[in-house]
């Protein structure tokens, strides 16, 4: 059942897909996450069903914010990153809304979920002007925000920096399959942000995926001159985001 103020988002990852219904005046879950195995092959009939046994799973009968690993743009996606191929082209907005009885869903970049909700409630909270989150994890996703603003499906994972790109040269991946100690691959870090704030100019970055659970170990160590926070969600980032999209209306 939906609750005022209250908003309901799921997160879809490359191993579940997970959701729970958001009090939008504090960002905080109402209930514990809801979690079910990302089907496989990841097709969008079978994660949408996915989708339908979460929401189902909560009694939520409201609209519901969905993210997604991959651009998504006017509710299509367009890239696939930890998905099936099959995504691509895929109307994401009208399937979910299908397979949801019809009713009203909003669709967005993970990252971006997860920006927004850091930008709002979490470690950028009470911070002005432009504000960039750097996901760690398989690869690098992005979201920058300026003044609570969305610039939606930024891929600064993929950008090149000195021949590779960011994500081939400081993904959290890349320090477990090289066998990188904390201060080599910080310094690998510190090459992406350098060169992200040298065209950006930042006011801070914050550093999400499961390796912000370890900050005290690398973040002391980085040597470019903006400042890095870890991100304080966590888990539940792309969840607040995305009830945070579904409730403001964002369809990027």
């Amino acid at each position: 059942m939906s609750a005022r103020g209250h908003a309901f988002g799921i997160d879809i990852g490359g191993s579940g897909v997970k959701g729970a219904e958001v009090d939008l005046s504090t960002g905080e879950l109402v209930h514990e996450r809801i979690k079910v195995a990302t089907p496989h092959p990841s097709t969008p009939n079978a994660v949408a069903e996915a989708v339908a046994k979460v929401v189902a799973q909560a009694g939520w009968d409201g609209p519901v914010g969905i993210t997604m690993p991959s651009v998504v743009i006017g509710g299509v996606i367009r890239t696939a990153a930890n998905i099936d191929k099959s995504w691509i082209g895929t109307d994401a907005r009208a399937l979910f809304a299908t397979a949801l009885g019809g009713r009203e869903v909003t669709v967005l970049n993970d990252a971006d979920a997860a920006g927004m909700a850091e930008d709002r409630y979490g470690a950028a909270k009470d911070l002005d002007g432009l504000v960039m989150l750097l996901t760690f994890g398989t690869g690098i996703g992005s979201a920058i925000m300026y003044n609570g603003v969305l610039m939606p499906n930024s891929e600064l994972g993929h950008m090149e920096i000195g021949g590779k790109e960011a994500e081939h040269r400081a993904a959290a991946s890349i320090k477990d399959r090289d066998g990188l100690s904390y201060q080599e691959w910080a310094a690998e870090v510190s090459t992406v942000l350098i060169a992200l704030e040298n065209l950006f100019w930042p006011n801070v970055f914050v550093a999400g995926g499961g390796i912000s659970r370890d900050y005290r170990e690398w973040i002391p160590l980085l040597t470019n001159r903006t400042p890095v926070v870890a991100a304080d969600l966590r888990n539940s980032a792309g969840i607040v985001g995305a009830a945070m999209a579904v409730s403001s209306g964002i369809a990027p």
